[in-house]
């Protein structure tokens, strides 16, 4: 008897794939709900915190914020809110949040509202992505890739720690941190493959190492949480920044390879499948040469003499353009304009916000919870759950200034704390939300991508749960920078 099969009806067919692809955004939506009533309770502890745990403290003792005050802060959740939901730039949202609130509320200028516009960070972020994309147009980046893997000499586990170390290298000298994921996943991601490492553990050693060099005094979120500290009146210390954020993403990377260690997922794929890792390298030839020799230049003009790291990777990337004088404009096109509009127009948003004292007003409500301990673990938590689904350079701009009051009033190290809270924004973006944890999802294979997407959520869940506390245990309380 002949065997019948059942196919469905292309309409049919049409509403399963319909009905599959809406449950990653149901799940999301699901997420999305969960930040918002966490934010929402959150705010609602720093508010009235301090009934709850003052009882002694008078209503008339307490800050109270006006009218003035609260639509501001109101625009600025709504604009997380927005740039959650849908891909617009929260910096642009910032700059005209900035103009209707300065010009229509407060009466301000456009002098006025652009008094605080962050200029010496807009050429930190042009200079420095401006160089890097001629970097990797002229295959500098592939290079170095090239010969570090051929030191692994067919160790295959040794490769998530030789890309570890590859991405904090181009962070620390003034990659970002997507910019490095970008430029390392479709090798790293291959070579897991083929070498039978798991895909999510060889993506989060990538992520990791490329946070573990974001705080560089010569990357732009080093001298972004810097200038931030500096202006708020806690100078920080960069070198111990910088310091603390490798030690955690690398404690981070040992917990990770244990983890994956008891649930036997270090080995991946078929049995008998083995990595030809006897990569094809090249030697540096002309551009490659003068990239190498310009990289160690601004590595001597930045660290040795202190000069401006924007101005000098500018000048090092005019260099190679009056090399390669045809390619022009597609190195102009490789400056990460998005970032700069999200920085200027955060920076500048949050410059009003401590203008009318929207900053000062929350940060002494939330010191009336009492426990500065407390308070800065809250900050830790609330940014590093936020960060997963929002930008946590935007976040950054945000909460640091909210320390500054914390700090002046308590004990704790002010490094050690912005550092924890800085910490807390970054080593969450290993979820598949943020841009670093979508760019390993992509280059997953066609047929793994959705179990790798599933697993990298798992893990992000993780370490969103662990993260935070780690880097608030190891840097708030020990005051050990």
């Amino acid at each position: 008897m002949a065997k019948t099969i059942f196919k469905p009806a292309p309409e049919a067919e049409s509403d399963i794939r319909e009905e599959r692809s809406q449950q990653p955004n149901n799940r999301r939506r699901i997420l999305l709900v969960t930040v918002a009533a966490s934010a929402i309770l959150g705010l609602v502890a720093i508010l009235f915190g301090g009934a709850l745990f003052n009882p002694a403290a008078t209503p008339e003792s307490e800050p109270t914020m006006t009218a003035t005050q609260i639509i501001p802060l109101v625009i600025l959740v709504v604009m997380f809110v927005v740039a959650t939901k849908w891909p617009l730039n929260i910096g642009v949202m910032g700059l005209v949040a900035s103009f209707g609130v300065g010009y229509f509320m407060l009466g301000m200028t456009d002098k006025e509202i652009l008094a605080d516009f962050p200029a010496n960070i807009v050429i930190t972020i042009i200079g420095v992505t401006y160089f890097f994309s001629m970097a990797q147009r002229n295959g500098t980046i592939d290079i170095i890739v090239q010969n570090c893997v051929r030191l692994v000499r067919g160790k295959t586990m040794l490769l998530p720690w030789v890309f570890f170390l590859l991405a904090a290298s181009l962070t620390a000298l003034g990659t970002f941190s997507p910019a490095a994921v970008a430029l390392l996943a479709p090798a790293a991601i291959g070579l897991a493959y083929e070498s039978r490492i798991h895909p999510v553990l060889m993506g989060a050693f990538i992520i990791n190492g490329a946070h573990a060099g974001g705080f560089s005094p010569l990357s732009v979120a080093g001298v972004l949480v810097h200038d931030i500290a500096v202006k708020n009146g806690f100078p920080i210390s960069q070198g111990a920044l910088f310091g603390a954020s490798f030690a955690l993403n690398l404690i981070l990377s040992v917990l990770t390879v244990v983890v994956f260690a008891l649930l036997g997922k270090l080995r991946d794929g078929a049995a008998g499948q083995h990595a030809d890792l006897e990569t094809r390298t090249t030697r540096p030839r002309g551009q490659q040469i003068l990239t190498l020799g310009l990289i160690v230049a601004m590595l001597v003009c930045a660290l040795g003499f202190h000069m401006p790291i924007g101005f000098v990777a500018l000048s090092a990337g005019l260099l190679l353009a009056l090399v390669n004088i045809k390619e022009h404009q597609t190195f102009i096109g490789g400056v990460s304009w998005s970032t700069v509009l999200l920085v200027a127009g955060m920076i500048t948003y949050v410059s009003l916000l401590q203008h009318v004292g929207v900053i000062d007003t929350l940060a002494e409500q939330a010191l009336a919870l009492g426990a500065p301990l407390l308070i800065a673990l809250v900050l830790c938590y609330v940014i590093g759950v936020g960060s997963a689904f929002a930008s946590s350079t935007a976040l950054l701009t945000a909460f640091i200034p909210l320390a500054g009051p914390l700090l002046a009033t308590s004990s704790l190290s002010a490094s050690g704390t912005v550092a924890a809270l800085a910490i807390a924004a970054t080593v969450v973006d290993v979820s598949p939300f943020s841009t670093d944890g979508a760019l390993v999802v992509a280059n997953a294979r066609e047929d793994d991508r959705q179990r790798v997407y599933k697993q990298l959520m798992m893990y992000a869940g993780g370490v969103v749960l662990v993260a935070p506390a780690l880097a608030w245990a190891l840097l708030v309380p020990t005051g050990i920078m």
